[in-house]
């Protein structure tokens, strides 16, 4: 290195470790206004010939490096907020773990990883029955048995309205396939109908169930609502009209489900006295029963090809596949299916 030369110098030579803080010090003294302190440092270190240029490298290096190191306190400071808020809740785990009661083993629905929830809708007073997504928009409907029916966008999670109508306990909902419509029933034994074009506004009321009204669903076309209820039946119900176009029998107990077959022609329904049934729609006519569940039997639904039927029983216990095709026989070999 060359000694005769100043700190600083631009002609590449090797400066000593600490002189390029030391330049960066003094270039922040002489540029804040601190000229003795600034002559002071020139004197101690050997700095006499520099002269603070804008251009330099060591120009706002000090200032550069104090925001440097704020930032980093900043980080090790949440770092070890976070580091104590850990340290807590271990030692309460912990705690809990010594002191507590022995726990049961989770079932093994727990092992499978769930994603959390995207949004929470809260509004309902009383327990929600059911919910339907809109076939179009991104609509909810949910029913309660608060005796209401809310709407809400299911993409920001936000209310849109109440409808009101019913004077008791609202069991199912369901839109039709273009979302122009959407149907209710409830315990009141009635169904309403609302048009989803003019804000929600009740068009009609169909009357004609002698028990609670627990399910309703428009079949493909639109056309037609089918109902099962509590009084062991099963309505057809003419759209355009509101008349009760057709009302099928055959269940002992209360009929719990009806659902049609993606084509319409079929209609599977499902009941308290453990049996499940498939009916030709356009005649009414019962074309088998499908025997073998031990209990209530509360949910029924084809698959997309209407081969199959899947049947879910009261708390889940059982979940049957049915093929109504010739003749079958079920999983316990005791339950056989006609030909559809």
């Amino acid at each position: 290195m060359r000694r005769d030369r100043p700190f600083g110098s631009r002609d590449g030579e090797i400066l000593p470790a600490r002189i390029p803080s030391r330049l960066a010090v003094l270039d922040y003294l002489t540029t804040t206004g601190l000229p003795e302190t600034a002559a002071a440092l020139r004197k101690e270190a050997g700095l006499s010939d520099y002269n603070p240029d804008g251009k330099q490298r060591y120009s706002g290096l000090l200032e550069k490096k104090w925001t440097s190191v704020i930032r980093l306190q900043k980080k090790v400071g949440a770092h070890g907020q976070l580091i104590m808020e850990l340290e807590g809740k271990l030692s309460a785990l912990s705690s809990e773990l010594s002191t507590g009661p022995p726990r049961k083993s989770a079932s093994s629905a727990d092992w499978i990883p769930r994603p959390p929830e995207r949004k929470t809708l809260m509004g309902h007073k009383s327990p929600v029955t059911r919910v339907a997504f809109h076939p179009v928009f991104m609509i909810l409907a949910s029913a309660s048995e608060d005796a209401t029916i809310k709407i809400w966008d299911s993409e920001t999670g936000e209310f849109e309205r109440t409808l009101k109508g019913h004077t008791k306990a609202v069991q199912d909902v369901a839109f039709d396939s273009k979302g122009n419509l959407l149907v209710s029933c409830s315990m009141d034994l009635s169904v309403k109908v609302w048009d989803t074009q003019n804000e929600y506004t009740c068009i009609r009321t169909l009357h004609g169930h002698d028990h609670s009204v627990s399910s309703v669903v428009f079949t493909p076309s639109g056309d037609s609502i089918l109902t099962a209820s509590r009084d062991r039946t099963i309505k057809v119900w003419e759209v355009a009209s509101g008349y009760c176009t057709k009302t099928i029998s055959g269940h002992s107990d209360w009929v719990r489900s009806a659902m049609p077959s993606d084509d319409g022609r079929l209609m599977a329904t499902c009941s308290n006295d453990q049996s499940v049934r498939v009916w030709d729609l356009s005649s009414g006519e019962c074309k088998g029963e499908m025997r073998g569940h031990e209990h209530v039997v509360e949910c029924v639904a084809f698959a997309p090809t209407t081969a199959t039927a899947a049947i879910r029983t009261l708390a889940g216990v059982e979940v049957r596949v049915w093929i109504p095709v010739k003749l079958v026989i079920s999983i316990d070999a005791n339950v056989r299916c006609p030909s559809l």
